[in-house]
């Protein structure tokens, strides 16, 4: 089987998952912001963008099961693809679109399980969404993911490559290399006295531990019906000011750090993100992470304590 971004943050530990289990996996992977240390040993690498034609061909090869993660977050939290919107649209839709045109080319009878976002949905008109929620992307980066849904449907319409969607919402955990959760964690190690938070703390984020991601993920590939959607996320939505108090807490530094919120977000920022995932609960996914545990697990992970060595002093 293919992990395309399987070096990545989500990719890496779903590689190590499907290893565990003995699978033969390869990866491809440009390195643009995955990590040749997140790899296992176990995988076989090809370096290489999706975006290039004959790096899908060669890693392809006789895949028959192909996790497409590989995508452009950017490598700012803040951006949403602002930065570089050329960038996110080519390595998401083009990318994309090479996986796709590449199966058909090759003759393979494979299954693509897509990784989508949450952000397609753009500013919710209700919460929890559904699955069935309007699509209104507000960001370069939401666009460019919806679109590769788009690709991944009529590819299963037209061409009969079988295909799942799974729309990830805020997952956290080790290797993370940015985002909210480790942007907090990362200021704190440096300065234990006071703390800048981006937004309001009205905020509210579904997190989903890395692990009960890769679970979703994993679930859809073996369950998920050809052609369907599939929300994944923690399903215990959480405001930013109680996710902060809890990050505190795992530093035991609650009531010791002038917090201070700027009332204003970035581009593309949503207020509230909360994703109905009873469709998925379905197919026997329970998310078991807490995010008390999972910040803990982060805390005292290799990755975490690696991190600290270099970021200054601060809590550990």
């Amino acid at each position: 089987m293919l992990v395309t971004g399987g070096a990545g943050f989500i990719g890496s530990h779903l590689v190590d998952y499907l290893t565990r289990q003995g699978a033969n996996v390869t990866v491809l992977d440009d390195l643009s912001t995955g990590s040749k240390n997140n790899l296992s040993p176990k995988a076989t690498f090809y370096q290489g963008s999706t975006t290039d034609t004959d790096a899908v061909h060669k890693s392809l090869r006789a895949a028959g099961l192909i996790y497409h993660l590989a995508a452009d977050a950017t490598t700012r939290e803040s951006s949403m693809g602002w930065d570089t919107p050329a960038r996110t649209l080519e390595t998401n839709i083009i990318g994309t679109l090479n996986v796709y045109k590449s199966i058909v080319e090759l003759g393979l009878d494979a299954r693509v399980i897509y990784a989508s976002s949450a952000a397609v949905y753009g500013e919710p008109l209700f919460t929890p969404v559904t699955e069935d929620h309007p699509t209104n992307p507000i960001s370069p980066y939401g666009i460019s993911k919806l679109a590769g849904e788009k690709l991944a449907l009529a590819y299963f319409r037209e061409c009969g490559v079988d295909s799942v969607v799974v729309r990830v919402f805020n997952a956290y955990g080790p290797r993370q290399p940015r985002h909210v959760i480790f942007d907090l964690m990362k200021k704190l190690q440096m300065d234990e006295t006071q703390l800048q938070v981006l937004g309001s703390p009205n905020t509210v984020r579904d997190y989903c531990y890395v692990s009960d991601m890769v679970d979703a993920l994993v679930l859809a590939a073996e369950r998920g019906v050809s052609g369907q959607i599939y929300n994944a996320s923690g399903g215990k939505p959480i405001a930013i000011g109680d996710l902060v108090g809890l990050i505190l807490a795992q530093f035991g530094l609650a009531n010791k750090v002038d917090v201070r919120y700027t009332g204003r977000s970035w581009k593309g920022d949503i207020m509230r993100m909360e994703g109905d995932i009873s469709r998925i609960v379905k197919l026997g996914y329970r998310p078991r992470i807490s995010m008390t545990e999972g910040l803990s697990r982060m805390v005292e992970s290799e990755w975490w304590k690696s991190l600290t060595r270099n970021l200054g002093k601060g809590p550990s």
